[in-house]
């Protein structure tokens, strides 16, 4: 098309926006790819000239809307196999302001042995949450924090060097403690393990020495 070829199309194109609702060039104006360079520059002017966004702006406000959705989409952040366990990481998010679920956890409340089946507990985040929850999971259970239903926690500590590295029952986690006021697991042994003194007690308060020999 030549130059007056093109300047005619323009105007023509102009004549026939300007007949329109700022509703129905806001319809056009949503999907500028489709439309040809002379369409582009006729829609511009016609937009300007009644002070409503112009192509750019709204381009920039569409990109600013799918990042908003891209965001809020629910991605995976951590499987666990025990209920327990995936109940204290979201406590832990929560506390922290991070809105989180767990998807199948009501399937493995009725039936434990359902978790490897389905792949476990699956811990969601929002997308633009992701980096930040990976962060907070990756350092150590804080030293308080809200469980649902049961309010505030305070993790335990070891008798001798009060270090939070403990685990309890069998349950080499640092939050097992947690684990039994969460949900019901097998108890063999009664007794903790710091994991940083080397410290072993029973929660019958048997003496230290007692405490630490070994298990048979």
């Amino acid at each position: 098309m030549g130059q007056s070829g093109w300047e005619d199309e323009k105007d023509r194109l102009a004549r026939l926006y300007g007949t329109m609702s700022d509703e129905q060039l806001a319809k056009i104006a949503a999907d500028p790819s489709a439309l040809t360079e002379a369409a582009k520059a006729a829609l511009q002017r016609q937009l300007q000239s009644r002070g409503l966004p112009s192509l750019a702006d709204l381009a920039d406000q569409r990109a600013g809307q799918k990042e908003k959705e891209k965001a809020l989409e629910p991605v995976l952040l951590r499987r666990y196999r025990d209920l327990p366990e995936a109940t204290i990481a979201k406590s832990v998010l929560e506390s922290a302001g991070i809105d989180c679920v767990l998807a199948d956890e009501n399937l493995i409340r009725l039936d434990w042995f359902y978790s490897n089946l389905i792949g476990g507990i699956k811990l969601l985040v929002h997308r633009g949450d992701l980096q930040t929850a990976e962060t907070l999971l990756e350092q150590s259970v804080p030293e308080k924090f809200d469980v649902e239903g049961l309010g505030e926690y305070e993790q335990p500590r070891c008798p001798r060097c009060k270090s939070m590295d403990v685990s309890f029952d069998g349950l080499n986690k640092p939050a097992s403690y947690a684990s039994l006021l969460i949900a019901p697991v097998p108890v063999v042994d009664r007794g903790g393990k710091c994991h940083a003194c080397g410290y072993r007690w029973e929660e019958s308060g048997q003496s230290e020495a007692n405490a630490n020999e070994p298990k048979s």
